[in-house]
């Protein structure tokens, strides 16, 4: 019997209790501006307030766009990006507070399977070297000849057969399916517990997906394993997932069991997400859709309010408008209107650059106000988006005409249907740190 036979040997995991927890986890990056670096630019939200658990034997799924801050709050799990903020524990393992060496030694229980195989395996090293370097800075093997008989049992179990053939090969040699199953064997190669899987078939193609797939989770039973599935993917996500939270902007904005999110998505942004999914069946292939509009926003200034309002068909009031999304609604109309009422609204409301913009209130300078007040409070209610529901007042001021948006409340998760909910339709419910908790004066959920 080899030392990898009991390098798992711990405490038993209670399985009434989470493997993994996090609460209001938060990872944000200094961006320098300036010359050389100096001065401050901001600071990237990536993971800006997350919670869950996840019970022993799971299958969790990550899910969102790209720049929804999946992969950051990936690595923050397993701390290899230091979270900023919050609580996060393994079998009840405090890691906010571990050092790098206590943290190295846990590590070996919390394996990470990474995005691209190419950019993951060492070209220099064979595969004997590679899959097995783990077991030496654990210090789970005393030999070359144990190391190289650990790893091809490895190589047998993802499906590398025979697996010597292998051992003295180096990545190159490999098909794009191989190397992906390479990078599985080297994760697993320590017997760990817990496995964060990035992307995992994201780079290869789609006849190797599923198997790459199924693979996965046939090895989680005959090992035991939990994992957390990061993808972008939502089939992929439904073919292995027990639950699933839904990721915009480094917050969960719908979390719960994943037949209850595809079957009967509660929050706009899933709804959006699942309708982009293409579906042959003819009875489905002309079904209403509601797409998101844009891009995800800036992670150094996440939108005021609820962070997808700018993209959703649903928004209203209480959502969270403010000055750039009047600016952005009135250049969407511009682009729209015959060339005659362009240059004519142009006119009356001058250069948009000249404006000025910010959270609460929009500025703008001009000698006949009363005209441009006008036309606001005419067109307003016909803007993109609904905007104009959330502009508390337009006023006449010496110069110019000022907008003043309601102020915006970010939606806190609540219970709705059996799943937890960031989402102003189901109640006005405010973030504790976000303001009052309650519904405000006129906002009402559109029908």
């Amino acid at each position: 019997m080899t030392q990898i036979a009991h390098a798992n040997d711990h405490a038993a995991v209670d399985t009434d209790q989470p493997i993994l927890r996090a609460h209001d986890l938060k990872t944000h990056f200094p961006v320098r501006g300036g010359l050389f670096g100096r001065g401050s630019g901001g600071v990237v939200k990536a993971v800006d307030g997350v919670s869950f658990d996840i019970a022993p034997g799971e299958v969790f799924g990550v899910v969102g766009e790209s720049g929804s801050g999946k992969t950051t709050l990936g690595r923050t799990l397993v701390n290899l990006i230091p979270p900023t903020s919050g609580e996060l524990s393994y079998r009840g393992i405090d890691l906010m507070t571990l050092n790098a060496r206590s943290m190295r030694a846990l590590r070996r229980e919390m394996s990470v399977i990474f995005q691209d195989p190419n950019a993951s395996l060492n070209p220099a090293m064979t595969i004997a070297e590679g899959v097995g370097h783990p077991l030496r800075i654990h210090n789970l093997v005393n030999s070359r000849t144990e190391s190289r008989r650990e790893v091809a049992s490895m190589l047998d179990r993802v499906g590398l057969s025979p697996p010597e053939s292998f051992l003295d090969r180096f990545p190159d040699e490999l098909s794009g399916g191989q190397k992906q199953r390479l990078v599985i064997a080297r994760a697993l190669i320590t017997r760990p517990k817990l496995v964060i899987a990035d992307e995992p078939v994201a780079a290869l193609d789609m006849s190797v997906r599923a198997r790459v797939l199924k693979l996965m989770l046939e090895l989680k039973a005959e090992l035991n394993l939990t994992y957390i599935l990061i993808t972008h993917d939502l089939a992929t996500a439904r073919f292995m997932c027990d639950r699933i939270g839904i990721l915009y902007l480094g917050k969960f904005v719908e979390q719960g069991p994943a037949k209850m999110l595809f079957d009967d998505p509660k929050h706009p942004y899933t709804r959006a997400l699942l309708d982009a999914i293409p579906l042959p069946e003819a009875g489905r292939r002309h079904r209403q859709k509601t797409l998101p509009r844009g891009e995800i926003p800036d992670a150094i200034r996440p939108p005021a309010g609820c962070r997808f309002h700018p993209r959703c068909a649903r928004a209203f009031e209480a959502c969270g408008w403010e000055g750039r999304d009047l600016l952005e609604a009135i250049e969407v109309r511009w682009a729209e209107v015959e060339p005659a009422t362009y240059e004519r609204e142009r006119a009356l409301v001058g250069r948009l650059d000249r404006v000025e913009v910010g959270r609460e209130q929009v500025r703008f300078i001009h000698t006949d106000a009363d005209a441009l007040a006008e036309w606001l409070c005419d067109v307003g209610p016909e803007l993109a988006n609904g905007v104009f529901s959330g502009v508390a007042s337009v006023r006449v001021e010496s110069g110019g005409v000022v907008v003043t948006f309601r102020a915006a409340s970010e939606p806190a998760m609540q219970d709705v249907a059996g799943r937890s909910v960031a989402c102003h339709l189901y109640g006005v419910v405010a973030l504790a740190d976000g303001g009052d908790v309650g519904i405000p004066d006129g906002s009402t959920p559109p029908g």
